[in-house]
């Protein structure tokens, strides 16, 4: 059977919609020099979308973040509740495999103007914070040092030294392996003698102390079992696609990156019921302060799995991102269609190399363009600790680099101890970072508050911040609010060439410049370029 949906045409003040439904594809003329961007932040360093590029977005959100929305830099916008594909052929967009009613949105005039009404009208902000000493201080995670050794001793040890080597305290996240197998929630007694006075004493130095969670149940446990019994886990239909629920007996068991797991299914009220329970027994008996969500990508939800309510693996991942709104203190590394809300995002793991810490800034920039505000950029000097096994030395430059391009987004959020892969010189670069960010932490604050009320990024494009001046495929920099562009290096080198827009500039050396104009600058390892706009020209 085919399947029909109906488009939502927008132009200026005129609002029409189709009086006959069209069929599952349709194509958009592009316009000149139109540029487009959206669908999954981890694919944001291919924006602006270029010919030949297509995503099916149906169970698939690259990893990280996702939105059905594309944005336009003359004004347009596509959204829908539910995945489609998109492609580009030449001078045309095709929007097909449709699962709901298609908006194509046309009464902007630019890339700002496309993003605030498709926001408005299908993810408004809340005016709500995330717990804001996730912006307000670095951030601390225990997995690159500890990677599966997470215990007791070892996790004291790094918050201590975070302070004795002059960082000063935030947000401290235990990572993955604290407990005996996943849906047990108890910290495992041969790693964690007494796990509630650690926390305490995390406290005590400062710190807030966050748990790293997922959705994955160990199978064969005693846990397992329980929820197994109660048909709280997603189930396998066996083949038989037209099995329904209540007839279902066996679990889906989910390949992912630590084995093979049964996984919750959130569309079960009481399997939220039950997880919301185990999380708030952690709180109780350990004194943690919020959690590290995990997993839950789109990818982790099979053809084969059968639901208490049937819904698509994206809002699968959805649900997942519901379970955070309990919690003010949260991150996420995957989500789905969760745009203006008080949930914290983190952009996928980025491995030890100057290629991926050049995605940071078209990553971020994107995940704002697709309403994830509060998102943080990976583990500084990367996360992906595939790309630190056998290296006995990492790339000081590298480290220093990508701590300067964190130190005025979001978060900043370490990992790899610098302290102890540093050399002073490097080091003290890297604490001056931390200070640059303090320097600009009030203004920072501010933003953080106005995007909560009105869901406008945080970071931003310079195609979004200057529509029309030749920006759109500019990667490396990025305007924080609307006051400073920063031009961090993320390149092996020492010198940058900065494209400064209309209006007049003071740098951060004090240097006053006439914009238009494109310049090239000596950036020392231990300096961030910033500048400030003091008169924008219209």
């Amino acid at each position: 059977m085919i399947r029909f949906f109906k488009i939502y045409l927008s132009f200026s003040f005129l609002f029409c919609i189709s009086a006959l439904p069209l069929y599952a594809q349709t194509s958009l003329n592009i316009k000149a020099g139109e540029q487009w961007y959206g669908g999954a932040v981890n694919e944001a360093h291919l924006m602006p979308f270029k010919d030949g590029y297509s995503l099916n977005m149906y169970g698939d959100i690259r990893g990280n973040q996702a939105v059905p929305l594309l944005v336009s830099s003359k004004g347009r916008f596509i959204w829908s509740e539910e995945p489609f594909k998109f492609s580009f052929e030449k001078n045309k967009l095709v929007i097909s495999a449709a699962k709901s009613v298609v908006t194509i949105d046309s009464a902007g005039k630019n890339l700002k103007e496309a993003f605030g009404n498709a926001s408005k009208r299908f993810f408004p902000a809340k005016n709500k914070l995330p717990d804001t000493l996730l912006f307000s201080k670095p951030q601390y995670n225990t997995w690159i040092e500890l990677v599966y050794n997470q215990n007791q001793q070892d996790i004291l040890n790094y918050a201590r030294a975070i302070i004795d080597n002059g960082f000063p305290a935030g947000v401290l996240m235990i990572d993955d392996n604290w407990a005996d197998y996943y849906g047990r929630f108890d910290f495992r007694a041969d790693r964690f003698t007494n796990a509630a006075a650690m926390v305490d004493s995390l406290h005590h130095l400062g710190f807030k102390v966050m748990l790293w969670v997922s959705p994955f149940v160990s199978p064969d446990t005693e846990v397992f079992r329980e929820l197994l019994a109660k048909k709280l886990l997603l189930l396998d239909h066996g083949g038989d696609s037209g099995m329904s629920w209540e007839k279902a007996e066996k679990p889906a068991i989910i390949p992912w990156w630590n084995g093979y797991s049964s996984v919750m299914d959130f569309t079960n009220p009481e399997a939220k019921t039950w997880f919301l329970g185990r999380l708030e027994h952690m709180v109780k008996t350990y004194h943690l302060d919020g959690f590290k969500f995990d997993a839950g990508d789109a990818e982790f939800y099979p053809a084969n799995g059968l639901a208490f309510k049937k819904v698509s693996p994206n809002e699968h991942s959805r649900l997942w991102g519901e379970i955070g709104l309990s919690y003010p203190l949260n991150e996420y590394r995957a989500m789905w269609k969760m745009g203006g809300e008080p949930l914290v995002q983190r952009l996928r793991d980025k491995k030890h190399n100057w290629e991926d810490l050049q995605k940071l800034i078209p990553h971020l920039t994107t995940a704002g363009l697709l309403g994830y505000q509060f998102t943080c950029p990976d583990m500084i000097g990367g996360g992906e600790y595939g790309s630190f096994i056998g290296k006995d030395k990492l790339d000081e430059q590298l480290v220093v680099r990508s701590a300067q391009c964190s130190a005025l987004m979001p978060m900043m959020q370490f990992s790899a101890a610098p302290w102890r892969v540093l050399s002073k010189p490097n080091l003290a670069a890297v604490k001056k970072a931390v200070a640059i960010r303090a320097k600009y932490t009030p203004y920072l604050m501010e933003q953080v508050k106005k995007a909560a009320a009105t869901g406008e990024p945080l970071v931003r494009s310079m195609e979004y911040e200057f529509p029309d001046q030749g920006f759109a495929e500019v990667n490396g920099q990025f305007m924080l609010g609307s006051k400073y562009l920063v031009a961090p290096m993320v390149w092996d080198g020492g010198t940058k060439t900065v494209y400064l827009p209309k209006g007049s500039w003071k740098d951060d050396q004090g240097k006053k410049i006439k914009g238009p104009v494109n310049i090239t600058i000596e950036v020392a390892l231990d300096r961030l370029p910033v500048f400030e706009l003091l008169t924008p020209k219209n």
